[in-house]
């Protein structure tokens, strides 16, 4: 059956105060947006937004749970998701921060590949599995039945928003890195800023317990 309009709008409600909270993949998004542009930013959160759905499939059959089970697969996935964050950071470092009149870098990435790092980033994040394994499951009403079918539909409402949120996220982050294209420095600093703040978020992912 279909959510209940009670589930369904009190779930987008406190799914749409979490996803606008400061957390890893805003902090993403906004770097993305600010040094490239508001298409790569806009690619990028639509990447992250939809990793949620790998979560959602894990969630809805129960495997979360399996993994939330067993601290040696939840370790190698945060070590997993951590290493890859930092790779991402470094190579921001790496970056000439060049930018073109459109907000992207003159070696920029194509947006199917910004897809791709947005999309890889959420779906081995082992924070956003145990979240969706503790969260969902709140807004299941087990009286209605189907809860795998419950449980897959409220993980398409969070995509849903998500990818709205951090769309716009992307757009008026773009515009702030548009405007500063116009200083010649602007674009070495903003993919220092960026990785930076990539590299940190890997290692805390590493470290924390």
């Amino acid at each position: 059956m279909l959510l209940s309009p009670e589930q369904f709008f009190g779930f987008l409600a406190a799914a749409m105060l979490i996803t606008a909270s400061p957390g890893p993949d805003n902090l993403m998004v906004l770097g993305t947006g600010i040094s490239r542009g508001r298409r790569q930013g806009m690619v990028f959160g639509l990447g992250c937004a939809l990793g949620c759905l790998s979560h959602t499939v894990l969630a809805a059959v129960g495997i979360s749970a399996l993994i939330a089970a067993s601290p040696l697969a939840f370790t190698a996935l945060k070590i997993c998701g951590g290493l890859y964050l930092v790779w991402l950071g470094i190579q921001a470092l790496r970056s000439s921060g060049r930018v073109t009149a459109d907000g992207a870098q003159a070696s920029a990435e194509s947006l199917w590949r910004l897809f791709g790092k947005g999309l890889f980033a959420n779906s081995i994040n082992p924070k956003v599995v145990l979240f969706f394994l503790a969260f969902l499951p709140q807004f299941v009403v087990t009286a209605h039945g189907g809860v795998g079918w419950q449980t897959a539909q409220l993980g398409l409402v969070f995509t849903a928003q998500a990818a709205l949120l951090f769309g716009l996220l992307g757009y008026f982050s773009g515009a702030v890195g548009q405007w500063l294209n116009r200083r010649p420095r602007a674009g070495l600093w903003l993919d220092r800023i960026a990785g930076t703040i990539f590299v940190a978020l890997g290692l805390r992912l590493i470290v924390s317990r």
